[in-house]
């Protein structure tokens, strides 16, 4: 005859608190400022494709300049949009005693 298998009985998880997240509490990762230079990215991209729709097959924008706006679009401008912050202010620096226990 089989054995039954017995299935290992699981403890059930608390959950703390402290490390419980909401949405709600965390501020947005990227600032205005982000916004602003992602948007000019998409724009520098977007210029870059129309400059690529040009008839001609051998002119200049499609061959030259629209690479360079892509590349500058993707590569520079939209990870600098996404690494971006502004600089603290500069004062004196103040630190903290260290609290023993």
């Amino acid at each position: 005859m089989a054995k039954p298998i017995r299935k290992p009985i699981r403890k059930p998880v608390r959950k703390n608190e402290q490390n419980h997240r909401s949405l709600i509490s965390e501020p947005l990762p990227l600032g205005r400022e982000n916004y602003f230079i992602l948007g000019a990215g998409i724009l520098v991209i977007v210029a870059g494709y129309l400059a690529m729709l040009e008839g001609s097959v051998e002119g200049f924008l499609p061959l030259v300049l629209s690479p360079i706006l892509l590349v500058s679009g993707y590569c520079v401008v939209i990870p600098i949009g996404i690494m971006y912050r502004k600089s603290a202010p500069k004062g004196p620096a103040v630190a903290e005693p260290l609290k023993q226990a």
